[in-house]
């Protein structure tokens, strides 16, 4: 969210570059710390659906110049009904949860409102030491949203995460990986570094057992012990049949590292 220049585009676009087996989607309206305009979050949604159809094997979300994401761009308001436009919100929210691999969030500046939740919808985390979050909804008249309240309890716990949402009080990344949130806390000059490096190591994984790992974790919560075990046999049936896993067993008796190729 954010109350910059009047005058400033409210739509945000993203950009999309690939490296290899590394997709990097940024977030590009930085004069509103891109801030994401109602108009741009089916877009937001359509590009990461894209991504997960691709042969890409990790996806990297951060935003143009010093800021990550500063929520939804309030200034100018929506043509249609809001519930509509919350679910255009919601959409695009769980396009980044069910994308089938890792998904890395480079957070520098600020991630605050739907921009922090973003940021916690992904599956990793890295932030400068100048990244600063802040569940800032209630300082907007709002309520939480783009997932935070089903995001937040399972990462901190209910009341740390009552904490963060009612006071909407702002965080650096520092308390953020004490508690968890954030993996790695950088420089602004090694934040680059720091998020190809994990890349490299999530791209190197074989895909498939990665994308199933993903989807089992992110079930859990919502199954029983019997019901997660079944999930987890059928998903290991179908992993003993790729040649990745040969390979891994081939690589241990050869005293090497294995050569993933997403067969």
């Amino acid at each position: 969210m954010t109350t910059l220049d009047q005058a400033a585009p409210s739509v945000a676009p993203f950009s999309v570059s690939t490296d290899g087996p590394v997709t990097t989607l940024a977030i590009s309206n930085p004069r509103r710390k891109n801030s994401i305009g109602q108009t741009s979050w089916a877009a937001l949604r359509d590009a990461v659906l894209a991504v997960g159809e691709s042969e890409a094997r990790v996806l990297v979300i951060t935003g143009e110049g010093d800021d990550f994401c500063a929520g939804a761009d309030l200034s100018v308001p929506g043509e249609r009904h809001a519930l509509i436009n919350m679910h255009e919100v919601n959409q695009a929210c769980l396009a980044v949860h069910r994308v089938r691999m890792p998904v890395i969030c480079r957070v520098d500046g600020y991630a605050v409102g739907a921009g922090m939740n973003l940021a916690l919808a992904g599956d990793f985390v890295i932030a400068s030491d100048r990244a600063r979050f802040a569940q800032i909804f209630v300082k907007r008249g709002l309520s939480v949203d783009f997932g935070g309240s089903w995001l937040l309890p399972r990462l901190v716990g209910l009341h740390r995460a009552k904490e963060m949402v009612l006071l909407g009080e702002m965080i650096d990344g520092a308390a953020l990986h004490q508690l968890g949130i954030v993996r790695e806390v950088v420089a602004p000059e090694d934040l680059d570094g720091a998020v190809t490096a994990l890349a490299a190591r999530l791209a190197a994984g074989p895909p498939l057992a990665l994308a199933q790992s993903k989807r089992l974790l992110n079930d859990s919560f919502e199954q029983s012990l019997e019901t997660a075990l079944e999930a987890e046999a059928r998903a290991q049936a179908i992993n003993m049949t790729m040649e990745d896993a040969h390979e891994a067993g081939r690589a241990f008796f050869e005293k090497r590292s294995p050569v993933f190729r997403g067969q």
